[in-house]
């Protein structure tokens, strides 16, 4: 009788090793806190339907990004975590984010959410893991967290016909 036993051990420590390597619970990001600074506004904001949110603060006054890869997006932009602490930002460099749609230039979220926009025009975006760095650990970003940018649209480029 020692043969199930051991086999029951076995598949307890297998399943207890998995847990250690898969990611931690990912709430529905409406669920969680967020820093009240942020000005995180789900009620006003837009579900896509892979689960990014956006809400426009500023509608701009220019030419449309499209809903099309291949367009490059120019954005000035400010990254935090969730706890409102900032983990990135270009508004004082003196070149802004220059990234081509659908070429894994960005993060799913970041290319996802400037689609629509308009130029002169500012969004709230609150970027899942999933669309973010997922499990990755960067410098100052944990595994798994959710992410909230301001991005202002600064200019579309087209892509040039062959």
């Amino acid at each position: 009788m020692r043969t199930p036993r051991l086999i029951v051990i076995a598949l307890l420590t297998l399943a207890a090793a998995a847990c250690l390597e898969a990611p931690p619970f990912a709430p529905d990001v409406t669920t969680v806190n967020f820093a009240p600074e942020l000005g995180v506004d789900f009620e006003n904001s837009t579900r896509t339907s892979s689960g990014l949110y956006y809400r426009d603060l500023v509608v701009g006054d220019g030419e449309v990004m499209r809903q099309v890869d291949g367009d490059t997006a120019v954005v000035r932009y400010t990254g935090w975590l969730r706890n409102g602490i900032e983990f990135d930002s270009n508004l004082g460099s003196a070149t802004p984010y220059i990234f081509e749609t659908g070429a894994g230039q960005a993060i799913a979220g970041f290319d996802e959410g400037v689609r629509g926009m308009k130029v002169n025009g500012e969004r709230q975006l609150i970027i899942p893991p999933n669309l973010g760095y997922g499990g990755a650990k960067l410098a100052n970003i944990p595994r798994h967290s959710i992410l909230v940018f301001t991005v202002r649209l600064v200019a579309v480029r087209l892509p040039t016909p062959q």
